[in-house]
């Protein structure tokens, strides 16, 4: 069940970097509909300083970027303790709904961003984390050493 309990981790590997790329198409599009050229931006110039500059649209794609190097940093770890120690099958059902509402979370964020589905689904994505949280805490205070 190991490499089942990390297929969710790797999935949303992936679709982070689906968020990256469809973060940088969506800046350097605006960028180029508002007349901004990179060659002239100031030095040390930062994503987050383009919000209020850029359409809103365009920058909804970086903020859930930016959310998706934040929560999911402790999803990781949860994952591999799981894996390590031996996941359940409820462990990698948890995994995968919490990496489909985080997909699901980066699309609806991403193109039409209403707070309280969004929230909604954050929310649903967060149990989940805390579930397995919980459970690699048990697996791994509770663990018998001689039962292996």
């Amino acid at each position: 069940m190991q490499a089942q309990m990390l297929a969710p981790a790797a999935v949303l590997v992936l679709w982070s970097l689906v968020m990256l790329f469809w973060t940088g198409q969506a800046r350097f599009g605006a960028m180029a509909k508002s007349g901004i050229d990179l060659k002239e931006a100031k030095p040390g110039g930062r994503g987050q300083d383009l919000d209020g500059v850029l359409p809103d649209k365009a920058t909804w794609k970086s903020h859930n970027y930016t959310h998706l190097m934040e929560q999911p940093t402790i999803f990781y770890p949860t994952v591999v303790i799981l894996a390590v120690m031996g996941a359940g099958a409820i462990d990698v059902a948890l995994a995968w709904g919490y990496v489909v509402v985080r997909i699901v979370h980066s699309v609806y964020q991403s193109t039409v961003n209403r707070i309280p589905v969004r929230f909604s689904m954050f929310f649903l994505s967060t149990i989940c984390l805390i579930v397995l949280a919980v459970r690699a805490v048990m697996a791994t205070l509770l663990h018998d050493p001689s039962i292996n």
